[in-house]
């Protein structure tokens, strides 16, 4: 009878431990990658002030990383800041608001409002105590939540990303607005529209089913490959210049505690930066370029 016993539980137990076994050996996915070039798992840590524990968005004048220019959610203030020096000066833009992201073309000064509002002034005002000289678009974008501007050197072409569009959600899309700045009339030109097919990353569960909702973007200045940052999904994309996604990136939590600001540098460091909260400041993150 224990002979029996002894086959029967060889006969139902073996099926289990071969896929155990199987499930073992198969190589595990890694939990949180990085681009090419990157290990968003290692970076240097710069701790914010208190009056950047918000901070919302991050820009360099010309790529340049010596000074770190930022904005915080809730204040009309552009501050600036010497790399790992806490100290900051601010100038004044505009009143209480929901400031997101900014960007620096040329020697102009963008700033995003989540409406979709964009303040612009001379970049030669940051070093003064008010912005005398700005001006303000306002229902230039298409109804939405916005949290993302990148603006080309080169081309003097501005986009703007839809963090919550109604459309979006139904085609299953992240839409965006192109605008051509002209400085010496200090007017922005309509310049074309792009979209972003999200359906694939929503069948593979990398973002949630109602989208990106993107919260800062950039663009490598070498490759033109996107940025694109999102908060609520906590992931890093990359798309090719078309916009055509090519890779996914999850971010660890522990280390991204609410990421909000993206940009590069001369020397093509990656730098995020996350608001903080009760228990941890904000911060800026920097990522070295390894070839």
């Amino acid at each position: 009878m224990m002979k029996g016993l002894v086959k029967k539980l060889i006969i139902y137990t073996l099926p289990v431990m071969v896929l155990i076994g199987f499930y073992a050996c198969k190589p595990s996915k890694p939990a949180f990658t990085s681009p090419r070039g990157y290990d968003l798992n290692h970076p240097e840590k710069f701790n914010m002030p208190e009056s950047l524990l918000e901070i919302s968005g991050i820009a360099f004048y010309k790529d340049k990383s010596d000074t770190v220019y930022s904005i915080q959610d809730e204040d009309g203030r552009l501050f600036r800041q010497g790399w790992m020096t806490k100290k900051q000066q601010h100038v004044v833009f505009g009143s209480k608001g929901d400031y997101e992201d900014l960007a620096i073309l040329n020697e102009t000064i963008m700033v995003l409002e989540s409406d979709g509002t964009l303040y612009v002034f001379p970049f030669t005002e940051a070093t003064q105590e008010k912005v005398s000289d700005i001006k303000i678009f306002k229902d230039i974008l298409p109804k939405g939540e916005y949290e993302s501007i990148y603006a080309d050197n080169q081309t003097n072409q501005v986009y703007m990303l839809c963090k919550n569009c109604k459309d979006d959600k139904k085609d299953k899309t992240m839409s965006g607005s192109i605008f051509t700045y002209n400085a010496g009339k200090n007017e922005l030109i309509p310049s074309g529209k792009f979209s972003m097919d999200l359906s694939g990353m929503i069948k593979e569960d990398e973002i949630l089913k109602t989208g990106l909702k993107a919260s800062a973007l950039t663009r490598d200045p070498h490759s033109g490959e996107w940025y694109i940052l999102s908060s609520v999904n906590k992931v890093l994309v990359v798309a090719t210049p078309d916009w055509k996604v090519k890779s996914v990136h999850r971010l660890n939590s522990s280390i991204f505690n609410q990421p909000e600001g993206l940009a590069f540098d001369k020397q093509m460091n990656l730098y995020i930066s996350n608001e903080g909260d009760e228990l941890s400041a904000g911060n800026i993150l920097k990522f070295k370029h390894k070839p």
